[in-house]
């Protein structure tokens, strides 16, 4: 049997995959937010169809999202489908930090 070499990664695997920074913390974000529409649309037992009725979009575009095809929407428009199915979205800024050289984007659910 062949050995595979493995290495830890980081805790961003859009990171680990080579993006830049910006990008993989968006990405990382983007992310949390789609696993957290398709959760509630679980939750609230609606079809596909009946979620993107909500959402204001239509159901091959949701579909194309919950399966993780993430670049063509904004952090914003998740955060107003994820209003539109009945979930209070917050945006917490943080008071400045001089040591830091950048700020960060961090999605808590």
């Amino acid at each position: 049997m062949r050995k595979i070499s493995a290495r830890r990664g980081s805790e961003n695997v859009f990171a680990d995959l080579g993006f830049l920074p910006a990008e993989a913390a968006e990405m990382e974000t983007k992310s949390a937010l789609i696993d957290a529409i398709g959760e509630t649309i679980a939750r609230r037992k609606l079809s596909q169809v009946e979620a993107a009725k909500l959402c204001g979009t239509d159901q091959p575009t949701l579909s194309k999202l919950l399966r993780g095809r993430m670049e063509s929407v904004t952090i914003d428009r998740l955060a107003s489908w994820l209003t539109a199915l009945g979930r209070t979205v917050e945006i917490h800024v943080r008071p400045y930090d001089a040591r830091a050289k950048l700020g960060q984007l961090i999605a808590v659910l």
